[in-house]
């Protein structure tokens, strides 16, 4: 309970601070609420300002909401300190900074990387994860978390995530005015009326929010198999097989921390087309087909 309240407060927190934000950008711009030339404008500022505003605050965010402990690379031992130096291995390798290296407490295998850039990233481990797998297992792992971030992934995903946002804004609030000017009669009476136009609005923009998920869904599947190829390049192919079968295989407790969990290495949704991961089976399948030199 305790820890549902916190993921709420924190939610709550970054929409309020988006909310505050983009009202005093629109306010000190001056933008007319009226007319499609100030709707579209105004769409956009929402539409990509809420995107990036959350990318910005994703690493905090993550943090909290996970409870993650990050290693100090500079006052750490044991298996924090080999882990941490594994990351910066695989990251001098692929040449990129070192990112944030952290533990959070969940069963579930998991881990993800979150950030708004190179520079500004955190790679996290579930403890489940690092129980059950093996170091060369864990090394596959770090080095499809690390390619995400070499990749830009949380950016280009950020960025299909808020042109969709702007066109749902745009596109629910036209259609809606359209529904309005249809029912007005020719002395321009009637139409939906205030209460009736939002909820309009509301059942639209659900609607056109779900179809705009299916190619952000489809992008996000691709850049799975390319984080997968990123870790073979950095490792090997059959150590990333390895730790997909671990995670294939796993049939516990499952980490109900969903805000975070298109960035994480697997996902146990449903197969459909607007899942956020291949299958695994699919996963190996691509992977068996990487020559090892």
């Amino acid at each position: 309970m305790k820890s549902l309240t916190k993921r709420v407060f924190l939610f709550l927190i970054t929409n309020l601070f988006v909310v505050v934000t983009i009202g005093i950008i629109i306010g000190l711009l001056g933008i007319p609420f009226d007319g499609a030339v100030g709707l579209m404008v105004i769409s956009f500022l929402w539409g990509m300002g809420g995107a990036f505003i959350s990318l910005l605050m994703s690493r905090w965010l993550a943090k909290r909401a996970y409870g993650i402990k990050v290693i100090d690379p500079l006052n750490s031992a044991g298996y924090e300190r080999k882990l941490y130096e594994m990351v910066k291995r695989l990251c001098e390798k692929e040449q990129i900074p070192v990112p944030e290296v952290g533990i959070y407490e969940s069963p579930e295998p998991n881990a993800f990387a979150t950030g708004a850039t190179k520079k500004s990233s955190i790679v996290a481990f579930s403890t489940g994860l690092l129980n059950m797998m093996d170091d060369k297992q864990v090394e596959a792992v770090a080095g499809h978390e690390i390619t995400h971030i070499s990749n830009g992934d949380m950016v280009t995903l950020t960025l299909l995530t808020g042109v969709a946002n702007a066109f749902v804004i745009f596109l629910a609030r036209i259609i809606a005015s359209a529904i309005d000017q249809a029912l007005r009669g020719d002395d321009g009476r009637g139409g939906l009326g205030f209460l009736a136009y939002y909820a309009v609005v509301s059942v639209l923009e659900i609607f056109l929010m779900l179809l705009a998920y299916i190619p952000i869904s489809a992008f996000s599947r691709y850049r799975e198999y390319s984080a997968d190829a990123g870790s073979a390049k950095l490792s090997n192919p059959n150590n990333m097989i390895s730790a997909l079968s671990v995670l294939g295989s796993y049939t516990g407790e499952l980490d109900k921390k969903n805000s975070f969990s298109i960035a994480k290495i697997e996902s146990k949704r449903r197969v459909s087309i607007f899942a956020t991961h291949p299958p695994i089976e699919k996963r190996i399948e691509r992977l068996k087909t990487i020559k090892v030199y």
